[in-house]
């Protein structure tokens, strides 16, 4: 349980945050303004593009065909399958169907081919029904009893999910490295420019008092942060989680954690408000780049991604996006947990190292 000396230092810290009210409203404007063109952009019902592999041509698959190009939902594109998977993994299609060569046949199963992304799941499940209805009109029509076709998914590891559901966990990723950086790096130089660490040092608080308050302080504050970016992509955007939202929190709390020693870390190697802002800015913009947070990391060049896979932002988002994307658990991520601690580890042992609290900069 805190002592009282932390509990006050904690209430002070967050009061002298609350009252940037310029950094409150700037630190979540530039977030919600690119969720929300994402957003908007992805509110547009344009036929869906599915890719058509007919090895049957009979008269089967071609009232097939028929039927499905009927549905205004879909917009069918026939060709072989090695070039619809090409166009499906680069996002040029949502999904591939691939008709087999027993289609001919009335008396068995036809098994229909799905190619799709699985991390696509709620879409996988909205599409087969209608895909199903197909299906089955076709079935009444040649008045079988049996069911003659059915879908199998194969999972083609393309990127065909919803850019706001991919964006969204790589946004709240970045907020929660900068509003770090920002609680213990900056504040701290700042801290000890004005001289306040060396008047706290005279009175009987504790260098751990301090530092947990810090902490704690920009724990409450993150969280609030990301809980209302949180709050506007899934209320006004209709942003998609398909994992645990417990489990999503529990890594935004591990990855708050690690960047704040990162931060004191910055702010054990800073001694100027200047140099701060330097190191800050060669720590965060070049992670904006290569963590994946607005594109996926197969984009980069081979030689960097072997790289970009273990920074720090790149293991938070990816964590946060295996959770909320893909539907993981937090034990299925826990390479980059791992990540996650060994980074935290190197940022305490930094800070500790090179930390000097009652150095006043001049």
């Amino acid at each position: 349980m805190f002592r009282s000396p932390r509990l006050y230092l904690t209430k002070v810290f967050i009061q002298i945050f609350l009252r940037n009210r310029q950094y409150i409203f700037f630190s979540l404007l530039l977030p919600i303004v690119i969720l929300g063109i994402v957003g908007l952009n992805d509110g547009e019902s344009n036929p869906i593009e599915i890719g058509l592999v007919d090895n049957s041509s009979s008269v089967i698959s071609d009232n097939f065909k028929t039927k499905l190009s009927t549905n205004h939902l879909f917009n069918i594109i026939e060709s072989d399958e090695e070039t619809l998977r090409k166009d499906l993994i680069k996002g040029d299609l949502m999904l591939i169907l691939v008709i087999p060569e027993d289609m001919e046949s009335h008396d068995q199963t036809t098994n229909i081919k799905l190619l799709v992304d699985k991390s696509q799941i709620q879409f996988i499940e909205s599409i087969k029904p209608v895909l199903n209805q197909a299906l089955l009109n076709i079935e009444r029509e040649i008045t079988k009893e049996d069911a003659m076709f059915d879908l199998t998914i194969e999972d083609v590891k393309s990127r065909s999910q919803n850019y706001l559901d991919f964006l969204l966990p790589g946004i709240m990723a970045f907020m929660l490295m900068n509003l770090s950086i920002a609680g213990s790096g900056f504040n701290v130089v700042e801290f000890r420019r004005k001289g306040i660490l060396k008047r706290l040092f005279v009175t009987p608080i504790k260098p751990i008092d301090f530092v947990s308050a810090i902490v704690v302080a920009r724990m409450i504050i993150v969280l609030g942060q990301l809980t209302a970016i949180f709050g506007f992509a899934l209320l006004i955007l209709d942003a998609h989680i398909i994992g645990s939202i417990m489990h999503l929190y529990l890594v935004i709390i591990i990855g708050i954690l690690m960047f704040l020693t990162l931060g004191f870390s910055i702010g054990s190697l800073a001694k100027t408000q200047e140099s701060v802002g330097i190191l800050a800015s060669i720590f965060i913009y070049p992670q904006l780049v290569m963590s994946g947070v607005f594109f996926p990391l197969e984009t980069l060049p081979e030689y960097i991604q072997p790289i970009a896979k273990i920074l720090p932002l790149t293991l938070v988002a990816d964590a946060m996006r295996s959770i909320a994307s893909d539907g993981l658990t937090l034990f299925q991520t826990y390479l980059d947990l791992v990540g996650i601690g060994i980074w935290a580890v190197i940022g305490t042992l930094v800070s500790t190292k090179l930390f000097v609290w009652k150095e006043v900069a001049g």
